[in-house]
């Protein structure tokens, strides 16, 4: 009896040793995460306390900040609160060094040795750190990382691109996000690069609790598109009449957007593909070539730096053809390498016509021009292009419908439809669906600006290839009727008649009116994007402002077209005014506005508190208002 209990009393001490060995996690796997500011490099999971070691990554000279109410959930549904920082304060900004990267420990209560994953959270509240699905047992994970059910689409090498087809029908997006769990935010975006829609089109996808969504839009011929969560963008392929089936694999994308995991051993493929063309759609999403010549503005005016204009065609050239040696060095099918040719066409040609703009800001970058200097140069230089300079541009395609896969031919359309003066003798024809797709998009640009079509718009898109485009644009044409008669019946906003006094007496007059009120002062245009998506997304912010005393006023030149402006502004309440073009003019030299949006704020004495040029974002507003309303 004594011998067992002995034995009893050893293997107890040797369970609880054990028990006590601190359990380390390495850099472990995680599902998903809300920013990529932070990570997790290691757990030490104690017997006394769980040890979160974080690495952050973040703009120099800026702070972060991890909040008292944080906590770890482990997969049982437990809570463990935090307890405290090491290396940080708790509800105390974190300035980042120099280099954008710092480390700090979080210290949690200890969690039980059998505990699978866990769930890190600051909290329900905008801007939260969170990482779901934090792996501690990394070999079981991986076991399950590629689902049974989804299908992996082998090369074909010779598959070649299907010719499009025109019809006006809805096309289907479905599938599955994998990992999704309810905490996580439950919309992504989908954003079509559809030529005719592509400056105004972006619509929200519900995410069930199961993680499935299923989503359906009316297109007119294959049309790019992309599916945007909070840290990650999923290219697809949609089609009229098709169905688009998708699974994402949010643990493979959190791995390769993870400045710590993105050299691991990947978890699956980021996104699998049903339905429609799916084993291109597979090749497209895991392409790594980025054929976007243009991406990058900042890199690009860099490299073009000493560059006169025919370097610019030469630099631009070269990058075209050297995308093209790349491509065709890939194991890709031939479809997919059309996709990838054609895309980087566009975006070639994209960049020469925006040679002239590019050499001057390059020169201007070079020579680092103040604003005075850089307004200067841009009055006096000229840059004539040679005679030859758009030449290659035969050579590119463009009026090819191949192009319809390509990403980037949206924007091509936006630019080359305002070009045809050069495109239509080089390419000795305005037919086609370069030209198709450019009159369609002016027409969906003068329903954004709120004008309906006019009979010679509706003659014009019947006279293009396909009816597909006038069925599109008459449902588009008349949803805008209907808001315009909804508009008639909407309070909220007032049109205000300008007084007619001297230039001088202008602002002052405008402002007087509203005498003893903290006034959010708004110059803008309709044709402003930046503006209209400003005065969107202040919305909320007007109604929690709504019992305080703050007026809200909206001055516009005639470049905003009257009855462009009558129609829109009823979604955008406060006090209007429309004033004339050498009253803007004035305005805009009186009052340094150096661009639109360019806001001031106005206490209740008529002090200015606040200038900026450039939409500062919501929070930055709200506090500038509330600061005024203080004095």
């Amino acid at each position: 009896m004594k011998r067992f209990t002995l034995i009893a009393c050893l293997l107890l001490t040797y369970l609880c040793a054990a028990q006590a060995k601190d359990r380390v996690f390495e850099r472990p796997p995680f599902i998903a995460w809300s920013s990529t500011s932070i990570e997790i490099d290691k757990i030490v999971a104690k017997d006394t306390a769980t040890v979160v070691h974080i690495k952050a990554y973040y703009r120099p000279k800026n702070w972060i900040k991890i909040a008292t109410g944080s906590f770890l959930k482990d997969n049982n549904g437990a809570i463990y609160p935090i307890r405290r920082g090491v290396g940080i304060t708790l509800d105390k900004e974190f300035w980042m060094p120099e280099s954008g990267e710092a480390e700090f420990e979080l210290i949690f209560p200890p969690i039980p040795y059998n505990i699978k994953s866990l769930d890190f959270s600051e909290g329900d509240f905008d801007g939260a750190f969170k990482i779901w699905g934090i792996q501690l047992d990394e070999k079981a994970f991986r076991k399950q990382a590629i689902p049974q059910n989804v299908t992996i689409h082998k090369i074909n090498k010779k598959t070649e691109l299907p010719q499009p087809e025109f019809a006006y029908s809805k096309a289907t997006l479905k599938g599955k996000v994998l990992g999704f769990q309810p905490e996580m935010p439950s919309t992504a975006k989908l954003g079509l690069n559809d030529p005719i829609r592509w400056s105004s089109f972006s619509e929200d996808i519900t995410i069930r609790e199961d993680g499935t969504f299923e989503f359906q839009v009316d297109v007119i011929t294959v049309t790019p598109a992309v599916i945007s969560l909070p840290t990650a963008e999923i290219p697809c392929l949609l089609a009229p009449g098709q169905e688009t089936i998708v699974t994402i694999n949010l643990p493979e994308i959190s791995r390769r957007s993870s400045k710590l995991l993105k050299d691991s051993k990947p978890l699956g493929k980021q996104a699998y593909f049903e339905g429609y063309l799916a084993a291109l759609q597979q090749e497209l999403s895991e392409n790594t070539i980025n054929t976007n010549i243009i991406e990058n503005p900042l890199e690009l005016i860099k490299d073009l730096i000493g560059k006169d204009i025919s370097g610019c065609k030469t630099y631009f050239i070269d990058k075209r053809n050297e995308l093209f040696d790349r491509i065709e060095s890939t194991s890709m099918s031939p479809a997919a390498k059309e996709v990838l040719k054609a895309n980087t066409n566009i975006t070639t040609a994209i960049g020469l016509f925006m040679g002239r703009s590019l050499v001057m800001r390059a020169h201007v970058e070079e020579h680092k021009m103040n604003r005075e200097q850089t307004e200067e140069y841009y009055k006096n230089t000229q840059i004539e292009l040679p005679t030859d300079y758009y030449d290659s541009l035969k050579d590119f395609s463009l009026n090819s419908t191949p192009n319809l896969y390509a990403p980037e031919y949206a924007y091509g359309i936006l630019l080359f439809s305002s070009q045809n003066a050069i495109i239509q003798p080089l390419l000795n024809t305005d037919k086609g669906v370069l030209f198709d797709m450019g009159k369609a998009f002016q027409c969906n640009r003068s329903i954004d600006d709120f004008s309906p079509l006019s009979t010679q718009q509706l003659n014009e898109l019947a006279a293009l290839s396909s009816p597909a485009y006038k069925e599109l644009l008459v449902g588009i044409n008349k949803t805008l009727l209907q808001k315009i008669e909804l508009n008639k019946q909407k309070g909220g906003f007032t049109i205000n008649q300008v007084e007619d006094v001297s230039n001088e007496e202008l602002f002052t007059s405008i402002i007087s009116k509203f005498e003893g009120r903290v006034l959010l002062v708004d110059f803008w245009a309709t044709w402003c994007g930046p503006c209209r998506i400003a005065n969107k997304v202040m919305v909320p912010m007007k109604e929690e402002l709504k019992d305080k005393d703050v007026l809200y006023v909206y001055i516009t030149g005639e470049t905003s077209p009257q009855g462009v402006w009558e129609n829109m502004i009823p979604d955008i309440h406060g006090e209007h005014f429309r004033v004339s073009d050498a009253q803007w003019r004035y305005l805009m030299d009186k009052y340094e506005v150096r661009g639109v949006p360019t806001y001031y704020v106005i206490d209740r004495k008529g002090n200015t508190t606040y200038k900026q040029t450039g939409f500062p974002g919501v929070d930055v507003m709200k506090a500038q208002l509330e600061k005024a309303l203080e004095q």
